[in-house]
């Protein structure tokens, strides 16, 4: 067994015994990864609050389950079978991911449904300043991103087999429809400005429209860098994955650079250029040089970015909702949760300013 010396960071307490029977994962381990031998330890990581995932080590190997959460749960939400589909369809282009090995539908054998990727060495970054990396390596790694970002938006989705993976056009409309259901499926008290959003959003969607393979969710700490060079190993958590508008992608990632550093590791309020990593600006123009697009209208870029901070809010509205009902997968979800109002508020405030 892997010395402990040498454990994943980010795990929670290792005495806490998982929260299935790990004997039978074994067995359905044997029986679907070629290779595969026991006996297994399981020990869960900290974070995660949608999908559950869990480190585990056998006496050669470490692997990563990611399983939907037990409990009541929101419609099409937590599809990790999308999530394995997606990252086993990127396997060989430019979008690095970690190898999928299997999954796993049967509810019996866990409790829910779960897949099994392979465990990437190398280092997460939680704050966007990148304060632990030396100054000059923090660009660097910022264009990593973009540049991987460009990459996934250029993929041919229908060759990799995803052409059915959304529906392409009017991407922005059915997400604003989706998660506006989600959000009220989910709400506790009310929110001023979230009703604002609800009604503003659907009518002023920009004109342009454009289909890619998107993330949902990218940003530094659903990826992977190597342990030594600013170079990306796997990109992480595709449960938001879909055939939709690149440029929402892009606007989600930058979106950290509007968002206050103590409720979510954002850059708000800190000067880009004093930490040696690019602005805003810097990071749209290098996206569309990569991609060859021409340069993004300011008012369909606030749209963009009042739609994801819409977006998160109803997302930590759910990991909020899931606390009160006692199975989110998060200790800290409730205090996540909370900052769905002033997320909602955040976004008005940019449509006010710019509308």
């Amino acid at each position: 067994m892997t010395d402990s010396t040498l454990r994943a960071p980010g795990l929670r307490d290792a005495a806490a015994p998982p929260p299935f029977d790990t004997g039978r994962l074994e067995m359905w381990m044997v029986e679907h990864i070629a290779g595969f031998a026991g006996p297994i330890a399981v020990d869960q990581f900290a974070g995660g609050q949608s999908n559950p995932t869990y480190l585990v080590e056998s006496p050669d190997r470490r692997y990563v389950l990611r399983r939907k959460p037990p409990g009541r749960l929101l419609p099409s939400a937590h599809a990790v079978d999308r999530e394995f589909r997606v990252i086993v369809a990127l396997a060989d282009t430019d979008v690095p991911v970690a190898h999928g090995y299997a999954l796993c539908e049967d509810p019996s054998i866990i409790g829910s449904a779960f897949y099994v990727m392979d465990y990437v060495e190398g280092r997460i970054f939680w704050d966007a300043a990148l304060l632990e990396v030396p100054g000059t390596g923090r660009r660097a790694i910022y264009e990593e991103m973009t540049r991987v970002l460009a990459a996934l938006h250029s993929v041919d989705y229908a060759a990799l087999g995803l052409a059915d993976f959304g529906k392409p056009g009017n991407y922005i409309e059915r997400q604003v429809g989706r998660w506006t259901q989600q959000y009220r499926a989910s709400a506790t008290d009310a929110i001023e400005a979230m009703d604002r959003l609800i009604d503003w959003l659907p009518r002023h969607i920009p004109a342009d429209e454009e289909t890619s393979l998107v993330h949902g969710d990218f940003r530094l700490d659903n990826t992977i860098f190597h342990p030594h060079e600013p170079r990306i190993l796997a990109v992480l958590d595709w449960e938001l994955s879909t055939l939709g508008h690149p440029l929402v992608d892009l606007a989600y990632f930058c979106m950290r650079y509007r968002l206050t550093a103590n409720e979510f590791s954002g850059l708000g309020a800190v000067d880009p250029a004093a930490l040696m990593i690019p602005t805003e600006a810097e990071c749209v123009a290098d996206y569309s040089r990569r991609r060859r697009i021409k340069p993004i209208e300011p008012q369909a870029w606030t749209y963009y970015l009042a739609f994801c901070m819409f977006r998160l809010a109803a997302i930590l509205q759910g990991v909020f909702a899931r606390a009160l009902q006692g199975n989110a997968s998060n200790a800290t979800a409730l205090e996540a949760g909370r900052r769905a109002r002033p997320l909602a508020e955040l976004a008005w405030r940019l449509v006010e300013r710019s509308y």
